[in-house]
């Protein structure tokens, strides 16, 4: 029998952005900035010697270099994020970590603070 099973990593990081669209007097469009997690999660069967989904010491090390691009930036300055909503951010890290890690099944991105979450499956 096969057995699947899902292994996350976590990291955080803190970044400032703003929306340059919608309305005027929206707050939105001023600069704030976020403290952010960031969850990888890993979904496949236990393989090798370890018997591992995927080695958690190089899941970890390449959600923290992702994550070090954006920590303490403006989200929009990077490709990719010049509208930078929780979604756009769930496609930023997929787009990094899916060519190393092919079993990567989700991006969780959550600001803490002020609960909010979205879950991008891969």
């Amino acid at each position: 029998m096969n057995r699947i099973f899902e292994v996350t990593k976590a990291t955080h990081f803190d970044a400032a952005h703003h929306f340059p669209m919608g309305p005027e007097n929206s707050p939105h469009r001023r600069m704030h900035g976020h403290s952010f997690v960031v969850e990888a999660t890993v979904r496949g069967e236990r393989t090798g010697d370890m018997g591992f989904v995927v080695d958690l010491t190089k899941l970890e090390a390449g959600l923290k270099a992702a994550a070090a691009e954006l920590d303490h930036t403006l989200l929009n300055d990077h490709a990719g994020l010049e509208r930078p909503s929780l979604e756009a951010l769930c496609l930023w890290f997929a787009d990094r970590l899916k060519p190393v890690f092919p079993g990567l099944s989700r991006i969780t991105l959550i600001r803490p603070t002020i609960g909010e979450r979205c879950v991008l499956e891969v």
